[in-house]
């Protein structure tokens, strides 16, 4: 059980923080795209591509190579359970029966880094696409450009709006309760979400949707 639970906080941690990064990246994509359209190919080339892939990967994985190893050597009473659907850094310093505050610290700094300061990169960079989409004459221009957004705006506030309160709640009871619910969200349901969100984009998912909903009433109504 202690392995099955180490293993899954390193790759947890290692795709937690992998795709706190990534967002970034996707936001400064679509800054280039809606701020300097005719730069695009120029600054978005595939090798610059690459390396912000392998800069989130790469940050990710020394992130949890980090923490990991930190939260792993509390000590655990052999009795006690982890009080959440998964092996996670707050819960496991629930568990411990030491002085935590070593621990504490370092979830705060890792959440400044890969939480707070990404969040006010993609808010920021928004802000300025907000700008540049106000001053922009045409309606159908200003839908395409906002189309180009929507996507990954919902997935930033469904990812970020659960993972920060699970990270950065208050130690007391309810939150704890609240936080297995917000785990179990941004765990299972975020990533389910993506892809449906992502298709939406595109006008032959949305055709499909559409074909599907129409059977369905008329199935109903049959």
């Amino acid at each position: 059980i202690y392995i099955g639970c180490a293993f899954q906080l390193y790759v947890f941690l290692w795709l937690g923080a992998t795709e706190c990064v990534l967002l970034v990246v996707m936001a400064m994509d679509r800054y280039v795209a809606v701020c300097h359209p005719l730069q695009y190919t120029a600054i978005m080339h595939p090798k610059f591509c690459l390396q912000l892939a392998i800069l989130a990967w790469g940050a990710g994985l020394v992130q949890s190579l980090v923490q990991s190893p930190a939260t792993l050597q509390l000590p655990f009473c052999s009795h006690r359970r982890v009080d959440d659907i998964v092996c996670e850094v707050p819960a496991l310093i629930q568990a411990s029966s030491a002085d935590t505050t070593y621990n504490e610290i370092q979830m705060s700094i890792a959440s400044i880094i890969f939480l707070v300061l990404p969040l006010v990169i993609i808010l920021s960079s928004y802000g300025a696409v907000a700008k540049a989409v106000l001053r922009i004459k045409s309606a159908a221009g200003q839908r395409k450009a906002f189309s180009t957004c929507t996507s990954h705006l919902l997935v930033v506030s469904l990812f970020y709006g659960t993972v920060t309160a699970v990270y950065l709640q208050p130690k007391n009871r309810y939150a704890q309760e609240q936080g297995k619910f917000l785990t179990l969200f941004y765990t299972v349901a975020t990533p389910a979400l993506n892809p449906l969100i992502y298709t939406l984009r595109n006008r032959e998912v949305k055709g499909a949707l559409i074909r599907l909903g129409r059977r369905t009433w008329d199935s109903q109504n049959n």
